[in-house]
């Protein structure tokens, strides 16, 4: 008894129109006429538009890209979204910070505290009092133009991350605080494609103790990292 014949090919295109998106993945990888067939835009624009109608706009930037593309594309976004996140893998006992502040060429401080000796914030948020070494410390003029630089490393130095390098001239009056800030890059390979949303923040705080000349010397130094949409620190599991 001869085997009965394969179905027609047309009906193998109405059966299509019929199937799920994981269904037409799996029937894409028969054999490459089914390939073609089960990748067509007009089965993937559907399940695109009805599941993410926001990724549907990519077609039109470019018309090259496919919509079962498009539709992996918004798979496996929605799976990392739902996805718990990753625990840091830095704790702060990794990390040196280092802060430095010069007149020009002139060095006026250099603060550089491992972490395990930074006492952390009690409310769990990723800002820190690193105070300042008055021995270590020069005297400037109170409208000197000043580099701020804050260097987060890890513990040998193994690696280094500039969190902020600004230059400026400030009036700094004894007993106030001078506050520094500056956006920082989006983490990843696209980093200069979009705005990550967070500001590093500095703030020194200034004294005219023991200096004379109408001079001032940095007394403190403390550092966090601040969200951009809700101007609060970050936790300091975000930070990390």
């Amino acid at each position: 008894m001869s085997a009965a014949p394969p179905p027609p090919w047309e009906v193998v295109l109405l059966v299509s129109h019929l199937l799920d998106p994981r269904t037409l993945a799996v029937a894409s990888c028969v054999c490459k006429s089914w390939r073609a067939s089960m990748s067509s835009d007009n089965l993937w624009k559907p399940a695109c538009a009805s599941l993410f109608p926001s990724l549907s706009a990519l077609q039109s930037t470019d018309p090259a890209l496919p919509y079962h593309r498009i539709y992996a594309l918004g798979l496996a976004a929605s799976r990392c979204r739902a996805r718990s996140p990753a625990k840091p893998r830095l704790s702060l006992d990794d990390l040196v910070f280092v802060v430095d502040v010069r007149s020009e060429d002139l060095p006026i401080t250099t603060v550089s505290k491992p972490g395990d000796e930074i006492a952390p914030d009690p409310n769990g948020l990723f800002r820190f009092e690193l105070g300042a070494d008055e021995e270590c410390s020069l005297a400037m003029e109170i409208m000197d133009p000043v580099r701020i630089t804050w260097i987060v490393a890890l513990r040998g130095w193994k690696a280094v991350f500039t969190m902020m390098e600004c230059d400026g001239r400030a009036s700094f009056i004894p007993g106030a605080e001078g506050w520094f800030s500056q956006e920082l890059p989006l983490a990843g390979c696209c980093s200069s494609a979009a705005a990550s949303g967070l500001v590093a923040d500095m703030k020194l705080g200034f004294c005219s103790r023991g200096v004379a000349g109408g001079k001032i010397r940095v007394e403190s130094a403390s550092v966090g990292i601040l969200s951009m949409g809700s101007w609060r620190y970050a936790s300091m599991e975000d930070g990390l």
